[in-house]
């Protein structure tokens, strides 16, 4: 998910419009998105559809996970690899509070 000119611009007109419960969510969640693809990438060795020889695992599709946070909750999707398994470590196993938020 990428933020264009526009969306950045509809977030600020909502800030400004005191409409920041929502806001606050979803510019959250694709922080933590970001976060959670950078962090993958890095465990990986590779970005998805890369072919490099450091490449330690493929990705293998998404799974969702709920996590509940002061702003509300907020849906993540998790890199499922072929061969071993990835959670970031901003989550915790078996957890849908994140306690750093």
């Amino acid at each position: 998910m990428t933020l264009t000119d526009h969306d950045l611009s509809e977030l600020l007109a909502a800030l400004e419009a005191g409409e920041v419960t929502g806001t606050i969510r979803v510019s959250l969640e694709w922080i933590l998105q970001q976060l959670i693809e950078a962090e993958a990438t890095a465990f990986i060795g590779a970005a998805p559809f890369e072919r490099t020889e450091t490449r330690t695992a493929q990705r293998n599709g998404r799974r969702p996970r709920l996590l509940s946070t002061p702003a509300g909750d907020v849906e993540l999707e998790i890199p499922k690899l072929r061969q071993g398994s990835f959670l970031p470590s901003l989550l915790e196993r078996r957890r849908r509070i994140d306690r750093a938020l």
